[in-house]
């Protein structure tokens, strides 16, 4: 038996530009995350991998379908509600970190509790801080730490406040591969013990096989799709697609 969609997309089409210059960096893609579920999103440069999520996350605005979030039609909210949808139903982890600079990295890993008037799990939360090793750095501000630990701060802030989903672009990116790893383990057992649902965008075939799915993108399709993934045989797939 299927566990119920945390997310769907129906139908959905990105394009830029118009006539001769369109880039359609989504044409028409349907896909379902289940709740309870680590999917992990691939697929070469420009196959529009990080569109899905930013249009699945609500951060773009798609020019065709539509996708639900917690069975919510996204595109029928008003700003104010999209951003409270965004708040307490979703979680984020960007490339760029997106860490508030004047803020210390424990008020960071709070920020969307606070902003939301919830004081959060508080043994959920040291749980988190202590598994991305974060102890003798939440007085810090970002500018006082490595890219290393100002990623394991955004991922602390994603999970603190257990969301219905989790949105991750790269990451593992910017993490050596044993502090990855241990980000990745912690993900997992966020699925696996707590129920907490994850789609990662990724180019690492490693970071891919602690996923329970992977949904391979190219030019704006979903070409394949992989369950029970391992890192070999996500790189043969990755390898017949023309990564």
């Amino acid at each position: 038996m299927n566990n119920p969609s945390a997310a769907t997309a129906t139908n959905v089409s990105k394009i830029y530009g118009h006539g001769d210059s369109e880039v359609r960096a989504l044409d028409n893609v349907s896909v379902q995350f289940e709740t309870g579920k680590f999917t992990a999103i691939m697929g070469p440069s420009g196959s529009g991998k990080s569109t899905l999520m930013h249009c699945m996350a609500g951060l773009d605005e798609m020019t065709e379908g539509s996708v639900t979030i917690a069975d919510i039609d996204i595109a029928s909210l008003k700003d104010k509600d999209l951003t409270k949808l965004r708040r307490d139903k979703i979680g984020f982890v960007f490339q760029s970190f997106n860490l508030v600079p004047t803020l210390t990295a424990n008020e960071n890993i709070r920020l969307p509790l606070m902003l939301g008037n919830n004081k959060g799990d508080e043994a959920w939360i040291q749980k988190v801080i202590n598994t991305v090793h974060l102890q003798d750095r939440l007085t810090h501000r970002p500018s006082e730490l490595s890219g290393g630990q100002q990623q394991r701060v955004a991922v602390a802030r994603a999970l603190a406040s257990q969301p219905r989903i989790i949105f991750a672009d790269e990451p593992t990116g910017n993490l050596d591969s044993i502090t990855g790893a241990e980000i990745l383990t912690f993900m997992r057992k966020a699925v696996d013990d707590l129920g907490q649902t994850i789609v990662m965008v990724t180019h690492d075939p490693v970071a891919a096989s602690y996923a329970d799915r992977i949904i391979f993108l190219a030019d704006g399709h979903i070409v394949n799709e992989m369950t029970e993934p391992t890192a070999d045989r996500v790189l043969d797939l990755m390898k017949s697609i023309g990564h």
